[in-house]
């Protein structure tokens, strides 16, 4: 494939690795018995789980009474689990695109930064830092963002208009997130975003079952190998190898096997 960022040279590895297609594996995913409309339940799994990743002190049981049910929570208890909520539904009904990237980022982040940084492109160093209180990446400069993005939203918009096989689009959702959360283009919420990004790209390619994909709750599940498996590929953008990306790419598709 003519590709500027992403790269194919795992996916026969990741297929190998994976023993069933993975839509025959969504097709299995038992629905839960809920009051609420199924795709409704499974966008609160993922605006609560994306949240926990991030720290935020918030459980499934309250939000799901806080949303669907009406118990009444204090405001900042649940309100950056809207917001992502809202996100959720803003890609049903718009493509994958980086000025969309732009304003569902700005939904999500409304009570995270500041509205001068809501969906703008960072133009100043960024670093991650772990628990430890030490730098752990090194994002691209402030000259580098804007570029880096623009190969890989031409990617995306390539990959969208391009036939794919389902393992290639597990393949590609994952990676494309995994290549976001490493340009860190925001000044706040980029992981939130680059799940957002993940969940989206299926969403387009399979349609509205992808929403019942919980890839969130699975990262969180398995927080520190998410962790872990974003840092292998690398601790300086500009040294990044993804070649020592396959765990990290295998994560969402082993991980519809537990929901069945």
């Amino acid at each position: 494939m003519d590709l500027e960022i992403l790269t194919d040279k795992l996916l026969d590895d990741y297929i190998k690795s994976v023993s069933e297609s993975p839509l025959n594996k969504i097709n299995k995913i038992k629905k839960p018995e809920s009051p609420v409309d199924y795709f409704q339940f499974h966008k609160s799994v993922s605006s609560v789980y994306s949240s926990k990743i991030e720290g935020e002190e918030i459980d499934f049981d309250s939000y799901f009474k806080h949303k669907f049910l009406k118990v009444k929570t204090k405001p900042d208890y649940t309100r950056k689990a809207d917001d992502l909520y809202s996100a959720y539904d803003f890609i049903d009904n718009n493509r994958l695109t980086f000025k969309n990237v732009q304003k569902a980022h700005s939904i999500l982040s409304k009570n995270l930064l500041p509205k001068s940084q809501q969906g703008l492109i960072r133009n100043n160093p960024m670093f991650v830092i772990n628990s430890d209180d030490k730098i752990e990446y090194l994002a691209p400069s402030p000259e580098k963002v804007k570029p880096e993005l623009d190969k890989l939203f031409y990617d995306i918009d390539f990959l969208l208009n391009s036939e794919l096989n389902p393992f290639e689009i597990f393949y590609y959702a994952s990676l494309v997130h995994l290549v976001f959360v490493k340009i860190h283009p925001f000044q706040d919420g980029n992981g939130r975003t680059a799940r957002l990004i993940e969940k989206w790209f299926l969403v387009e390619k399979i349609g509205q079952q992808a929403t019942t994909v919980q890839l969130e709750k699975n990262y969180y599940k398995k927080l520190g190998e998410y962790y872990s498996n974003i840092r292998k590929t690398g601790l300086e953008y500009e040294d990044l190898n993804y070649s020592k990306s396959l765990d990290f790419l295998l994560m969402t598709i082993l991980g519809i096997n537990e929901q069945e």
